[in-house]
């Protein structure tokens, strides 16, 4: 039988596992490179979703901040024209006793915060840490401080530091034999006043981020270390602390920026009193951009409250990544 009547199939190479898995159809190219194809074709619909909030970021955020920097080395005169001043505006603001004291209240309250909330958090983590039913209704009462509004919050604890004698709190110590106190109405105690109300408001946020954190603690530690005969306080300090090293790391930023940006707090409950006792650097920008009408020293001042967060953003950002190596 001559080649022109033998079987065409037959001539036919027989299409192998390899042939099968590429998926080549007529000398085509590969099925899956074709999808790939088709997906980088259409890269901009991601941000086509995104695209709205990247607008009103834009307008609302960025434009603004960076009108401020531009601000800060001017001095502002609305409807006659800014006039361009360099660094004074920053000099001014750096060589103030105010801001000097501001700045300090700053740190001493945002470390207070920090220090309270991260505690008080991770107390309630572990009181709440399980799956039963009754937890997760204890949990949501819990955050419920985080998601009333601050002004509601501020109004809430003003009226609970009534300074006379049957005010809530001052009812409360003289049940156990302590005697009125000023609270937000006495230079003395006014910080920790403030403190203790961002505790309160800050607490149930880290309380979630920290439950989310022991879910990745390994259980088998506790049980080796229960067998060695660790307590509990033992088990918590040296088996959960140092399992949570990373959640610790991410709250301590987010808390700082928090304490760092505290404003509503103080400008709802003392405005900055009494006798300045209270005074935070945001409260500082406000009366001297809004009630001064000081803009460009303002924007000076919230421009080196921006660096200062940044720096102790990537202060915490390296250490993390040295530990971690």
């Amino acid at each position: 039988m001559s080649l022109d009547q033998a079987d065409p199939a037959a001539a036919l190479p027989a299409a192998g596992p390899a042939a099968r898995k590429t998926g080549r159809k007529d000398g085509g190219a590969p099925a899956d490179r074709r999808g790939n194809n088709r997906r980088a074709g259409r890269w901009w619909t991601p941000w086509l979703f995104l695209a709205p909030a990247l607008l009103l970021f834009l307008y609302f955020k960025f434009i603004p901040m960076a009108n401020a920097l531009t601000m800060s080395f001017q001095e502002v005169q609305p409807y006659l024209g800014n006039k361009w001043v360099g660094t004074e505006n920053y000099s001014t603001v750096l060589h103030s006793e105010g801001f000097r004291e501001a700045a300090w209240h700053t740190v001493v309250l945002a470390a207070g915060q920090t220090a309270g909330s991260m505690a008080l958090g991770l107390a309630l983590a572990l009181l709440m840490e399980g799956q039963g039913r009754r937890l997760g209704f204890v949990r949501s009462a819990a955050f419920l401080p985080v998601v009333v509004p601050i002004a509601v919050v501020a109004e809430l604890w003003r009226i609970m530091y009534h300074p006379t004698e049957d005010g809530m709190l001052n009812g409360i110590l003289g049940m156990v034999g302590l005697g009125p106190s000023g609270f937000i109405n006495d230079p003395d105690t006014s910080m920790a006043s403030i403190m203790l109300t961002g505790i309160w408001r800050g607490a149930p946020y880290d309380m979630m981020i920290i439950l989310a954190g022991l879910t990745s603690v390994d259980r088998g530690l506790y049980e080796a270390a229960k067998v060695d005969g660790a307590s509990r306080t033992q088990r918590v300090w040296h088996v959960t602390v140092p399992g949570l090293r990373s959640v610790f790391s991410i709250l301590f930023i987010l808390a700082a920026i928090r304490g760092l940006r505290v404003f509503t707090e103080v400008f709802l409950l003392t405005n900055g009193g009494p006798d300045g006792s209270t005074e935070v650097v945001m409260t500082l920008i406000y009366k001297l951009g809004l009630e001064q009408n000081r803009l460009g020293v303002g924007a000076a001042g919230a421009v080196l409250l921006f660096i200062a967060t940044l720096i102790l953003t990537i202060v915490v950002h390296l250490l993390r990544r040295r530990e971690s190596k």
